[in-house]
């Protein structure tokens, strides 16, 4: 019994001795969700006692989420809408910085039944087309790039008729394409990942049409862990931390 209490004495003490561990939380568009892992092991491996703790929604999600009081340290928005509303709201603890521009891309299953070939064809009657929600960045995005893509707006108004589903998020979009569920959907060219090019094929979008679209990163004026927010978010920009986002598919927001 004495070894007992010893040993378990000393476990207590050897506990107390051990600072816990630092928990940082970063909220981030989905579209965003693989490269930030990637970036948060990153933050993790170079920060000993530090963990990063990932939550992955729509933007438009993730800022009512912060609107009605959930914590967090650092907030990744999939464009610079949402992240101006946090602003104005005097949410950040800094102005947010640019983080990886992408661009966008139409996707189809891999079998194509509705034959799509050009954005065109989205017009066909019975052509099920899933877009993002118009406040969801992708969605917005989207719906820019149609307007660039179908001038004619009877033809354009024809696409639009045949939206079957909107999305809360990329993901949402992406898993009704690899499902077979619509017949094509538009999201982010980093989406269209090796295992995801099984099940999906690209449609090309003529190069008039493309714009970048831009993702920001801001540490949060109410973080718990405010110098480790600002470390992240810096952390992101270094030439490093924009070779993780470039291996995702994105493309570099900082100069090296």
């Amino acid at each position: 019994m004495r070894r007992v209490a010893l040993a378990l004495a000393l476990f207590a003490a050897t506990s107390a001795a051990r600072p816990a561990p630092v928990e940082v939380t970063v909220f981030a568009a989905a579209s965003l969700a693989g490269a930030t892992a990637d970036l948060a092991r990153q933050y993790e491996r170079a920060h000993p006692g530090v963990r990063v703790r990932l939550v992955t929604a729509g933007s438009q999600q993730l800022v009512a989420q912060l609107e009605q009081g959930a914590s967090a340290d650092v907030f990744a928005s999939a464009d610079a809408r949402w992240m101006e509303r946090l602003a104005a709201a005097h949410a950040l603890a800094a102005p947010a910085e640019p983080l990886a521009h992408n661009l966008l891309a139409l996707i189809v299953p891999r079998a194509n039944r509705a034959r799509i070939a050009r954005v065109d064809d989205l017009a066909r009657a019975g052509t099920q087309l899933v877009l993002g929600a118009p406040a969801v960045p992708v969605g917005a995005y989207a719906r820019a790039m149609l307007a660039r893509a179908v001038p004619d707006s009877g033809t354009r108004a024809r696409v639009l008729a045949n939206v079957r589903s909107e999305e809360e998020s990329v993901s949402g979009v992406l898993a009704k394409v690899q499902l077979g569920e619509a017949d094509a959907g538009v999201v982010y060219r980093s989406d269209v990942t090796a295992a995801v090019a099984r099940h999906v094929r690209i449609v090309a979008l003529p190069d008039s049409v493309q714009r970048p679209t831009t993702a920001f990163i801001a540490p949060l004026a109410r973080a718990t862990q405010a110098s480790h927010a600002a470390a992240f978010v810096a952390w992101t920009r270094l030439p490093a931390g924009q070779r993780v986002l470039v291996t995702h598919g994105f493309r570099a927001a900082a100069r090296p």
